[in-house]
């Protein structure tokens, strides 16, 4: 198999949303825990699962084209098929927590992931990786937003803080520690050991779940939003397959404009039955009564879309230009998130004295900038000289706009719809890197020189949609009043 082929798409580490936490927050206290810190390791380990598989994977691209001689294409949707389901089905996976169980969703999520983790293991093509990666992603849906249920409920007051940041460093580290775990079973050279990894962390999550989560309370007789979520699933779907497929080098077809169509009719569909269905819809329309609303998901959709870019382009190009092995490409991109670990409080602290408007403005500019500085970065790729500059500035920004985020979500709506609204920004935040990766087609396909040039074009786009994050704040977010320090809807 060519190296290009092999090499389609290196990384794809994603930066945890924030408002993953803020859905924790946001719950009212249920019947005190007997191990409370057990339950908060159950919750970690379920939900690292999560955040393993969307960083690990991903540097075993070039292994998993060689082994099953998959095109970019297949590559492509290695990626997808597990965002797909993820992004589409969260907020329903939360809604049959409450429905079913939140201890009994948790359990069988985690008990689904782990048996498609030892499919995608022992795959023998790309259809059934494929498969098996999209019933992945569907089990992550059912398992994280009642993993974050769960902890939400156990803990009150003060120790609910302390638990939610708990989790949260936990699962930021995970996902760093994720593409240079990944790299080095690639390196050793088993790709098949990154789903492995797996099994152990789900076989703990689900036996302390099992012994020291608390019993469900009796189920809600309220009927799930199936019909939306299927409408929602095809619609994302068939856009996905058709910017992908379209931003290849073979371009767009009748077959495929029609396919775009379809998409949109379907996610039009989804918008109404959503409106018919009023409060009890997984996507409330009332949300959108909201201009902070708007803003905030407009800037969630580009900045993560942005991200989605960065984390696939920057280590294929350093794989692919500059020869780094699969370890260092998972390596260069950690001075992200621990910027982010160490300048976010403090961040954070100042969003909280200024109000959200200004730093969820100024933050995507100098993420913007940062993406401009990757423009300096050339086929030898040096790394402390060209990569790391640009990644620090760009990690700088990336605080400034995650601290405040949360606060500015959770403060856009009124307080009986912050659960969900957390819920939905968390699904935008993974709706923008599925779109991302789904529109990398030709920079992908490309080589030498043309490399070079898609690698820049898309540093550029990112730039741009940065900027355009940092507008719907400045247009839609208002001042935030006297004596307070979150915007007003």
């Amino acid at each position: 198999m060519p190296k290009r082929a092999q090499q389609t798409a290196a990384v794809n580490a994603p930066v945890q949303s924030p408002c993953d936490a803020a859905a924790a927050r946001a719950l009212p206290p249920g019947p005190a825990a007997r191990y409370p810190a057990l339950v908060l390791t159950a919750t970690i380990l379920a939900s690292s699962l999560a955040f393993v598989d969307g960083s690990v994977v991903n540097v075993g691209l070039p292994a998993i084209g060689a082994s099953l001689r998959a095109d970019a294409q297949g590559l492509q949707w290695v990626i997808n098929a597990y965002l797909l389901p993820l992004s589409a089905l969260l907020l329903l996976g939360g809604a049959a927590g409450d429905r079913f169980g939140r201890r009994r969703l948790l359990i069988a999520g985690t008990s689904l992931f782990a048996l498609t983790s030892l499919a995608c293991a022992l795959a023998p093509n790309t259809g059934v990786l494929l498969l098996a990666r999209f019933l992945q992603g569907a089990s992550a849906a059912m398992l994280m937003p009642n993993s974050l249920a769960i902890l939400g409920a156990t803990f009150q007051g003060a120790a609910k803080g302390r638990a939610v940041g708990i989790w949260a460093a936990t699962g930021a580290a995970v996902a760093a520690a994720g593409p240079v775990l990944g790299g080095w079973l690639i390196d050793l050279g088993s790709w098949r050991g990154i789903f492995l990894i797996n099994l152990p962390l789900a076989a703990a999550a689900i036996w302390l779940a099992w012994r020291y989560v608390a019993q469900d309370a009796a189920r809600r007789d309220e009927p799930l939003d199936a019909g939306g979520a299927l409408l929602a699933t095809f619609g994302l779907g068939a856009l996905t397959w058709a910017l992908t497929v379209g931003s290849s080098p073979q371009g767009w077809t009748l077959g495929l404009l029609a396919l775009g169509a379809a998409a949109v009719v379907s996610l039009a569909l989804f918008v109404a039955v959503e409106q018919r269905r009023g409060e009890r819809a997984m996507m409330p329309l009332t949300l959108f009564v909201s201009r902070a609303f708007i803003g905030l998901t407009l800037l969630t959709l580009l900045l993560y879309g942005a991200l989605g870019v960065l984390f696939v382009l920057v280590p294929y190009f350093l794989i692919e230009v500059a020869g780094y092995s699969a370890t260092a490409a998972g390596a260069a991109l950690l001075p992200l998130p621990l910027i982010l670990a160490v300048t976010s409080p403090y961040l954070g602290a100042l969003a909280a004295r200024a109000g959200s408007r200004l730093p969820l403005t100024v933050g995507p500019l100098i993420v913007a900038a940062g993406f401009l500085l990757t423009l300096r970065i050339g086929s030898p790729a040096h790394y402390w000289s060209e990569v790391f500059p640009a990644l620090a500035l760009l990690s700088l920004g990336l605080s400034g706009a995650v601290a405040p985020l949360t606060t500015a979500i959770l403060s856009s709506v009124d307080g009986a719809h912050t659960g969900v609204a957390s819920g939905f920004n968390s699904a935008v935040a993974r709706t923008g890197g599925l779109i991302a990766t789904a529109l990398l087609g030709s920079a992908l396909a490309a080589r030498g020189a043309a490399l070079l040039s898609a690698f820049h074009t898309g540093m550029w786009l990112c730039a741009l949609a940065c900027v355009g994050a940092g507008a719907s704040a400045a247009l839609l977010l208002k001042p935030p009043a006297p004596g307070r320090g979150s915007p007003q809807p």
